[in-house]
């Protein structure tokens, strides 16, 4: 990096500032700061939803997999998670945002309460906020993976620099300042992703290579098949479960998205929407992945810097920088908008249950303690991200593919299934059940049963065994055990119905529970009508 390129990262560090800066005049209260208040346009709200999905895992540890196998790198990846949210555009997405709009909730755990129990939210909310600390350490050790080959900072320099900045523009606008920021880094990505593709097409044209061509050549044997080496058919179909309830609000963060458009109708078309682009977008930024066997040599076995080499020799500078800033903005949108909604489960969910002060707070003490914790989360996830690479956490990849799709099934289960009537006999025995069992069987799987296994038990089976195990005790409970009651009856078909008429109010609503007065529930977010 040079001048040119510093000046680009510095101006864009400051832009993410000003943001957020700005999006605080927007921020009066905690249905503002976690869920911007019902007013988001569902296309803001689509965009913010695909930008935050991504990271510079996706340059480093995805860019390691197309560098090795090639084409299967986004049939397992991208094309899964756009199928899932597509589904879940009609599934999921409606349902999402009556939380907000019908049972006037600021985090997507909220109404677990009265759905099944106070545990059954308190096992789920705390198993969440500890995932995401080691899924969002992954990505800032990501980031600074490629910072520290650009500009030389070690690893927890880079990790400082870009948790620093995150934090000050998320913890200042909110959710608000997410989204906007997002827009602004879609727009970045799209330049800088655009510009690399450009790059690799005019050198690989130099080189007298053709693009029909290029997969004939030696370098990409077998790079054009879907699915080889441990991304087999069983990987892709668990991934396409998985990516069905962590990208349509099981991971949390997405979930906010769908709940801050104005209508379940809005949240539908902001699905859609980020659908398209995971389908579309993704293929423009792994091209040059695929073709970098051809353009450089990558000095780590599992290629994760080859799309970091093939940057710096491709690009002028300038053109560098935005490229570098690209990397950054997918990180840091989706950091972000992790922070702020793991702040809303422990402000909402989690406080209120551990303190009799937190039970009392009104809107600016709800709104500073938001605040206070988006600060704490994102100061832990480093602390975290400086331990990936050690052998408790081994590399990024294996992070975020194990670690993270394979704990996220138990989690999600309940929490996104919970609100379809076909599963409204599941009540907490089967949700607290299919939890713990998951989690059991993620351990066994991973470490036991994998010890005594010549090689290990395949990457296919530690992520999809969690999520079946998970899946059948959710639902096998849930006829063997039924707990629809008159209460929870409510609770699913507020969430299923729109207005007033028809089913829902044929149901009596939800009557106050235990948990409610334990925990002196209250409602301190803006309730939108009806």
């Amino acid at each position: 990096m040079n001048g040119l390129d510093w000046a680009v990262l510095i101006g864009y560090f400051g832009v993410m500032v000003a943001i957020g800066v700005w999006s605080h005049k927007r921020v009066d209260n905690v249905s503002d700061f976690f869920t911007a208040g019902g007013k988001m346009p569902w296309w803001l709200s689509g965009i913010s939803h695909h930008m935050s999905g991504y990271s510079a895992v996706m340059f480093t540890g995805y860019a390691g997999i197309a560098y090795t196998y090639g084409v299967t790198s986004f049939v397992t990846w991208s094309f899964p998670i756009a199928l899932g949210i597509a589904i879940g555009s009609k599934l999921f997405a409606p349902r999402i945002n009556r939380l907000r709009s019908r049972l006037h909730v600021a985090s997507p755990l909220e109404y677990l309460k009265n759905r099944y129990d106070l545990k059954t939210q308190q096992a789920l909310a705390w198993s969440g906020m500890l995932l995401k600390i080691v899924d969002v350490g992954a990505k800032w050790a990501a980031i600074a993976t490629l910072l520290s080959v650009f500009t030389g900072v070690s690893l927890n320099q880079g990790i400082l620099i870009t948790g620093t900045i995150t934090a000050v523009y998320c913890t200042i606008g909110g959710l608000w300042a997410d989204a906007l920021t997002e827009l602004g880094q879609f727009i970045i990505q799209l330049l800088a992703g655009v510009a690399m593709f450009i790059a690799v097409i005019m050198e690989l044209n130099d080189k007298g290579i053709g693009f029909f061509e290029a997969w004939d050549r030696p370098e990409l044997q077998g790079h054009g098949e879907p699915l080889v080496g441990p991304y087999g058919t069983v990987f892709l179909l668990a991934f396409l479960f998985i990516k069905l309830f962590e990208y349509n609000g099981g991971m949390l963060n997405q979930a906010q998205r769908y709940m801050a458009t104005a209508t379940p109708r809005e949240a539908e078309r902001s699905a859609r929407l980020s659908a398209i682009l995971w389908l579309v977008w993704p293929v423009v930024l792994f091209f040059p992945m695929w073709m970098s066997p051809l353009l450089v040599e990558s000095q780590k076995t599992d290629g994760s810097d080859s799309y970091g080499l093939m940057t710096e020799q491709l690009l002028p500078h300038g053109l560098l920088g935005l490229v570098i800033v690209g990397f950054f903005s997918h990180t840091m949108a989706m950091c972000s908008s992790d922070a702020n909604a793991i702040a809303a489960v422990f402000t909402r969910d989690v406080a209120p249950v551990l303190s009799k002060q937190a039970r009392a707070w009104g809107e600016r003490s709800g709104l500073i303690a938001a605040r206070v914790t988006t600060v704490v989360f994102l100061g832990l996830s480093m602390a975290v991200a400086t331990q990936v690479n050690s052998p408790t956490f081994k590399d990024i990849i294996t992070v975020v593919i194990k670690w993270v799709a394979g704990l996220m099934g138990p989690i999600a289960i309940p929490m996104m299934l919970g609100l379809l009537r076909q599963f409204r006999r599941s009540g907490p025995t089967a949700a607290l059940t299919s939890w713990s069992m998951g989690l059991l069987a993620f351990w066994l799987v991973n470490y036991p049963i994998s010890w005594q296994i010549e090689g290990g038990v395949p990457l296919q089976y530690q992520v999809s065994i969690p999520l079946a195990v998970s899946l059948v005790l959710y639902i096998l409970i849930g006829f063997i055990k039924p707990e629809d009651t008159p209460e929870r009856m409510a609770i699913v078909e507020r969430i299923n119905t729109d207005g007033d008429g028809g089913a829902a109010a044929a149901v009596p609503a939800p009557a106050p529970t235990d948990a409610d007065a334990d925990t002196g529930a209250r409602e301190d977010v803006v309730r939108t009508k009806d």
